[in-house]
């Protein structure tokens, strides 16, 4: 069984043959992860399907107004030559699509996130993952750092997180959609 398999929610008629279907069924898809994933069942409207249809590569979702997240964003495609990440801010509309893809508030903006097509990360596995994407020694330096217990590491996360505006000040306009 493959790590992720769409079944829709609504059938066709039930007299239709599957010569008959004209359409794709159904608006909304129930994902079925592998069993690591934070949450076996994610709800997904079908066009959200969409973002890793034709590129597999995965999305850093960060806030678009926070220069700390700015900052980390500019870093990590400076360092990362063979675009093996993509790029949206939380605020967008592709953003807030991923995030509610990934079972968050659309508004969630307290963490970074990494989507790939069949999990989502949060705060410091997100910059864990997001370390193993690019070239050495960040893949190396993340192994190192799994060794942390995750409650430390998230911890240190949020206390960044909860003072980025106080310590490294917002940004007058927001990024772009980038994707």
């Amino acid at each position: 069984m493959s790590a992720l398999q769409i079944q829709t929610l609504l059938p066709p008629s039930p007299t239709a043959t599957p010569f008959q279907w004209k359409k794709p069924p159904p608006t909304r898809v129930r994902i079925h992860a592998a069993a690591s994933t934070s949450s076996p069942v994610d709800w997904v409207k079908a066009t959200d399907v969409q973002f890793f249809q034709s590129d597999t590569r995965p999305i850093m979702l960060f806030d678009g107004v926070c220069n700390l997240c700015n900052g980390g964003v500019r870093f990590v495609r400076s360092i990362d030559p063979n675009r093996r990440i993509r790029y949206a801010p939380l605020q967008g509309e592709s953003g807030r699509k991923l995030l509610q893809r990934s079972g968050r508030s659309p508004d969630d903006i307290s963490s970074v996130v990494l989507v790939e097509k069949d999990r989502s990360y949060i705060k410091s596995e997100a910059a864990l993952r997001i370390m193993e994407h690019l070239n050495l020694p960040f893949p190396q330096l993340a192994l190192m750092l799994k060794f942390v217990p995750l409650f430390l590491r998230d911890f240190a996360y949020d206390n960044v997180a909860n003072n980025r505006y106080e310590i490294f000040g917002r940004s007058e306009t927001e990024a772009c959609d980038l994707l």
